[in-house]
């Protein structure tokens, strides 16, 4: 199989949109977003149904395909594969990562890994040459439930051994991104502090002028 060219991930705000919004404020709320020129877009994997995947994924496609911004899916290297996605993001380092990132790699994608306090998995991920991590969740967070706060000295023993883009996630707001100063990362995760924002792209500059200020 012929390697395909891929895109690439840039620092600044990685947006995550949660696909059981409904729908037609989701996509709204996108569109708005996506002026803002996120660095990313991932859709999570969180469907209320199978059934919608196709066409919401296919509506998000036609939304951002103005823009040069990655696509990246949640969970699911075959949806990447069937709808033409930029990349694969992983809530955890797969049990099958030494055979499946090189068929993705071969493919074109990105692949990203969420990684939290185990820094064995963290050398694994880097070891098995994923584009970029992402730590979660930094603060309390009502999209990331399912993870512990992570410890930021983890942050910089892993920023010290790697150079790939390290995004940082989980309760990060306006108020509380000035807490993460000590730390040398590339751009933050957002959720619902863009999507449920009355203006989505002002929310994203607002976001970037403050990682701006906080690397001066």
């Amino acid at each position: 199989m012929e390697m395909k060219e891929k895109a690439k991930i840039n620092s600044g705000i990685y947006l995550v949109i949660d696909p059981s919004m409904e729908e037609s404020q989701l996509l709204e709320s996108l569109e708005k977003a996506i002026s803002a020129k996120p660095c990313a877009l991932q859709i999570w994997d969180n469907f209320p149904c199978h059934d919608q995947v196709a066409s919401l994924i296919c509506k998000i496609k036609l939304i951002c395909s103005r823009s040069e911004i990655p696509i990246i899916m949640n969970n699911h290297p075959e949806w990447a594969e069937l709808f033409g996605l930029d990349g694969v993001h992983f809530d955890e380092l797969p049990s099958d990562y030494v055979t499946s990132f090189p068929k993705l790699k071969k493919q074109g994608k990105l692949i990203g890994v969420t990684t939290n306090n185990e820094y064995g998995l963290i050398q694994n991920s880097i070891l098995a040459d994923v584009d970029y991590l992402s730590f979660c969740s930094m603060f309390p967070s009502s999209t990331a439930t399912s993870c512990d706060l992570v410890d930021f000295e983890i942050v910089r023993q892993t920023r010290m051994s790697t150079s790939i883009p390290i995004f940082l996630a989980g309760g990060i707001s306006t108020e509380s991104i000035a807490q993460l100063q000590s730390l040398d990362f590339d751009g933050i995760a957002v959720v619902s502090g863009v999507m449920s924002a009355a203006d989505p792209a002002k929310a994203i500059t607002k976001y970037q002028q403050l990682l701006t200020d906080l690397k001066k």
